[in-house]
C-alpha cells in the first residue's frame, strides 16, 4: 500500500474526534461519536481519547495477527481499549465513548476488511464501478426525528432540543440489539461489522472516509464515487476535503443542503494497491 490521508476538525479550535493511521499493509479509520456538551458519559477520558486508542490497537492487531479476521481484530481492539479505561469509568453507561470503524489490510492475495457504522470503505477497481462498503447500521426509528432536526435553524433552541432527543434515542438502543451497533465497550459489536475479502488483482486502490468526508458524494452530490476516487488518486484526499469545506462555507445555515452539523470532523484515506 502507498497511503495518503487528510483530516479536518469540525472547527479549527476543536480537537478532531476522527483518527486514521496506516502501515504499508493495513489502514484504519475511526470516527468518534460526538457527545453533546453537558451530556454525562460515565467516562473521564472522552471521545477523542477513545478513537485514538481504539485505532492504534486495531492497527496493531491487523498487522501482527494474521490468524484473526479483520472483524476479530476489531473485537480484540475494543476489548483492549475497554481495559484501558480503568475503574473510574462506567463502561455500562449508554453514553460511553463510541466510534464508527473502517479497517482494511492486505492478506495474501486478498484485501480483507471490516466496516462498522456509517463510515465508508470504497474499492477502486481498474475496470467497472466502485464498490461502497459501510453505513450498515441505520437507525430507522430515528430517521423522522433526524429530519425534524434538519428542518430547524442551526443554532436555534428548537434545533438543540430536537438534536438532544435524537442523540438520547440513539444511545438508548445502540449495542442492545434494538438499534445500531458501534464500537464502544462490547467486543461482540464487531460481529455486526460488514466484513469480507476481495482479490487484490484488479484493484487500483481503496479509500476510507468518515461520514464528514463522505458528504462529498452522499450529501452534496459534488460527484459520484468514480469522480471522488479519481480526485483522491490524482490530487490527494486533501483536495476532496477542501471541496467539501468550500460547499459548507457557502451554505452555513444548512439551507441548500440540510444536515445535522454545518461542518463535521472529516477524514479521508486513499491507498494505492496496484
Amino acid at each position: 500500500m502507498q497511503v495518503e490521508m487528510a483530516g479536518e476538525p469540525q472547527h479549527p479550535d476543536r480537537i478532531s474526534e476522527d483518527f486514521a493511521a496506516a502501515t504499508s499493509e493495513a489502514l484504519v479509520l475511526v470516527d468518534g461519536s460526538s457527545t453533546p456538551a453537558g451530556l454525562e458519559s460515565g467516562c473521564r477520558h472522552g471521545t477523542a481519547w477513545y478513537a485514538r486508542r481504539l485505532g492504534v490497537h486495531l492497527l496493531a492487531r491487523l498487522t501482527d495477527r494474521a490468524d484473526r479476521t479483520a472483524a476479530q481484530c476489531l473485537a480484540d481492539a475494543i476489548a483492549e481499549t475497554a481495559a484501558l479505561h480503568g475503574a473510574r469509568c462506567d463502561l455500562s453507561h449508554p453514553n460511553t465513548p463510541a466510534a464508527m470503524v473502517v479497517a482494511a489490510r492486505q492478506h495474501g492475495a486478498e484485501l480483507e476488511y471490516a466496516v462498522l457504522g456509517d463510515s465508508l470503505l470504497v474499492l477502486h477497481p481498474y475496470d467497472g464501478e466502485p464498490v461502497v462498503i459501510g453505513d450498515n447500521q441505520p437507525f430507522t426509528a430515528g430517521e423522522e426525528l433526524r429530519r425534524r432536526v434538519w428542518a430547524t435553524a442551526p443554532g436555534s433552541p428548537e434545533r438543540a432540543a430536537l438534536h438532544m432527543q435524537y442523540v438520547l434515542a440513539v444511545r438508548a438502543v445502540r449495542n442492545t440489539g434494538r438499534g445500531p451497533w458501534v464500537a464502544a465497550a462490547l467486543p461482540r459489536a464487531a460481529e455486526h461489522a460488514e466484513s469480507g475479502a476481495v482479490p487484490l488483482a484488479g484493484l487500483r486502490g481503496v479509500a476510507a472516509l468518515s461520514d464528514g468526508a463522505g458528504r462529498y458524494v452522499e450529501r452534496y452530490r459534488l460527484g459520484g464515487w468514480p469522480e471522488a476516487l479519481e480526485l483522491m488518486a490524482d490530487s490527494g484526499p486533501g483536495e476532496l476535503l477542501a471541496r467539501v469545506r468550500a460547499v459548507e462555507a457557502s451554505d452555513p445555515r444548512c439551507v441548500r443542503w440540510p444536515r445535522g452539523k454545518a461542518q463535521d470532523d472529516a477524514t479521508a484515506v486513499y491507498a494505492r494497491l496496484g
